[in-house]
């Protein structure tokens, strides 16, 4: 109990862990967590980029979602790395769910996961053309570069060093995605797509940062899994989502 107390208190005033063996048990299983959280929501994206590609009306496009496709499962593969090395049995992990299912269109699921399966929610959810999948990628995008500003400074320091390999290629990601949104909306027909498309990813995406009242942020922040609450993430988002929309007329 002591060791424990004494690792909380080195974790709480900035520490670092560096390999399993030091790590104790709760810190354990809120770290895997996070890994299991992050590497199926990036195997269900790519898979869902995946199904993407052949909407895409030219080859600019389509090497957009193929390049996006292969890296969001290779940065899956590079978490699922860190993992190995808890003993996950990484074949079996990375099979043990259909990654391209996805729930009706009208469904809301909320914040809610299924069992087992850690994919962000908006993972669940259908591409129905290539508007939808940009402004989908664009929205997610902004979602996933505002929390990789936590993952970079996570405690645990072999994932916090993937994860600032991982950030840049993550913001390419949306960037592409911003890239094709702009081309999008230069036509009226566009325009009120991607407004359809927008209005139906913002609550979907939204609901990935968690409950804003969540009491798990102070176990998490003393362990220095996390430095931001819910809700600040989540404000940070609104923030990056109202800028960009509004830039793009939408």
């Amino acid at each position: 109990m002591t060791d424990l107390m004494n690792i909380e208190d080195y974790l709480a005033k900035g520490g670092v862990l560096t390999a399993p063996n030091n790590v104790p048990a709760r810190y354990r299983g809120e770290l895997m967590r996070i890994m299991s959280s992050f590497i199926d929501s990036e195997l269900a994206a790519s898979a869902g980029f995946a199904s993407s590609i052949n909407f895409a009306p030219a080859i600019k496009e389509r090497i957009a979602a193929s390049r996006i496709t292969l890296e969001k499962a290779d940065h899956a593969e590079r978490v699922l790395n860190i993992m190995g090395d808890f003993g996950t049995d990484k074949r079996r992990y990375q099979s043990q769910y259909d990654w391209a299912a996805r729930v009706e269109r009208d469904s809301d699921l909320g914040q809610v996961r299924k069992e087992g399966d850690m994919r962000v929610s908006v993972f669940h959810y259908p591409i129905i053309s290539w508007t939808d999948a940009v402004v989908m990628n664009v929205l997610q995008g902004l979602a996933t570069s505002v929390l990789m500003t936590e993952f970079t400074r996570i405690s645990y320091a072999p994932l916090a060093e993937v994860f600032r390999e991982i950030a840049p290629r993550e913001m390419r990601h949306m960037q592409l995605g911003l890239e094709g949104l702009t081309e999008i909306v230069t036509t009226e027909e566009g325009r009120a797509e991607a407004k359809k498309s927008v209005s139906y990813w913002l609550p979907r995406v939204a609901a990935g940062f968690g409950d804003p009242n969540s009491d798990r942020f102070e176990i998490l922040s003393r362990f220095g899994l996390r430095h931001s609450s819910n809700k600040d993430l989540l404000a940070q988002w609104n923030a990056e989502c109202s800028k960009t929309l509004a830039a793009l007329g939408l």
